[in-house]
C-alpha cells in the first residue's frame, strides 16, 4: 500500500463539515482528499464549491451521478473502493462530525503499514474534554493504546487497507443497509484480518451533527424508534 484516499461524506451540518476539512487540511501528510457532497442544501454545494482549491479537495456532487436520495453512503464507498484499489491505495473515511488533529492521519497509515494482519485501523473518538464518547464509550484508559478489536469499528476516522480492499467487494454490500461500518467490520475478521483501535491517536467527535434527528435517540427515544422502524431510517 503506496498511498491513501481519503474520502468524507457531507449531508449539510456545515458548521462540522467546515471544521471536518479544514483539520484535514492541516495535516502534517497530504493525501488525495474528496468530498462526497450528498444531496446537501445550497448553502452546503456553494462552500464546498468556493473552497475546493484552497483547502485542496475534489468535490463530487452525487446529484451530478445518481437520483437516489440521501444517504447514499453504498455508492460513495464503491465508487471510493475502485478509485482506491485503481491507485493502488488504501481508503480513509473521516466522517463530516469528526475533527483530526495535525498527525492523525500521518498515524493512522502508519500503522496500517506496521500491525500485523491489518484490514482496518481507527481512532478512538473524545468530545471536547477529552472523554471518551460515542461510539467508542466503552474504551477504558486502562486498555491497550493499540487495540485488537473483535468490537465493530465506526467509520468516524477508520482506515481500510489495501489487502482489504482487494479482498472484497463493496459491490456486494446490501441494498436494504443505509450504514456498513458493523458489516464491513465483521467482513475483515471473517476474512482474516485484525481490526485495530488506536487510543493514543483520538479525534473529537461531535455525534450525529451529519444527521440530526439521531439526537432524538436521547431527547425523544419513542420518536427515534418510530422513525427508525417505521420509516426505516438509519438501517444498519
Amino acid at each position: 500500500m503506496k498511498n491513501i484516499s481519503i474520502i468524507t461524506p457531507v449531508k449539510d451540518s456545515l458548521h462540522t463539515t467546515k471544521d471536518t476539512i479544514k483539520a484535514v487540511a492541516e495535516s502534517t501528510v497530504s493525501f488525495p482528499y474528496k468530498i462526497y457532497n450528498d444531496f446537501s442544501s445550497e448553502e452546503t454545494k456553494k462552500y464546498l464549491t468556493k473552497h475546493a482549491k484552497s483547502l485542496n479537495y475534489t468535490l463530487v456532487n452525487l446529484e451530478d451521478i445518481t437520483d437516489t436520495p440521501s444517504p447514499n453512503y453504498k455508492l460513495v464507498l464503491q465508487i471510493a473502493q475502485k478509485e482506491a484499489i485503481e491507485n493502488e491505495s488504501g481508503l480513509l473515511i473521516i466522517e463530516s462530525d469528526v475533527m483530526v488533529r495535525p498527525d492523525t492521519i500521518e498515524q493512522l497509515f502508519k500503522h496500517s503499514q506496521e500491525l500485523d494482519s491489518c484490514g482496518m485501523v481507527a481512532s478512538v473518538t473524545v468530545d471536547h474534554d477529552g472523554n471518551y464518547n460515542f461510539p467508542y464509550n466503552h474504551v477504558k484508559a486502562s486498555d491497550p493504546e493499540v487495540m485488537d478489536t473483535d468490537r465493530s469499528l465506526s467509520f468516524c476516522c477508520t482506515l481500510i487497507t489495501l489487502d482489504f480492499l482487494k479482498s472484497f467487494d463493496f459491490q456486494e454490500l446490501s441494498d436494504s443497509k443505509d450504514w456498513f461500518d458493523v458489516y464491513i467490520s465483521r467482513k475483515s475478521k471473517k476474512l482474516g484480518f485484525k481490526n485495530y483501535l488506536l487510543r493514543t491517536h483520538p479525534v473529537l467527535h461531535q455525534p450525529h451533527s451529519s444527521r440530526p434527528w439521531k439526537q432524538l435517540k436521547y431527547d425523544n427515544p419513542l420518536k427515534y424508534y418510530f422513525l427508525k422502524f417505521f420509516k426505516r431510517r438509519d438501517r444498519i
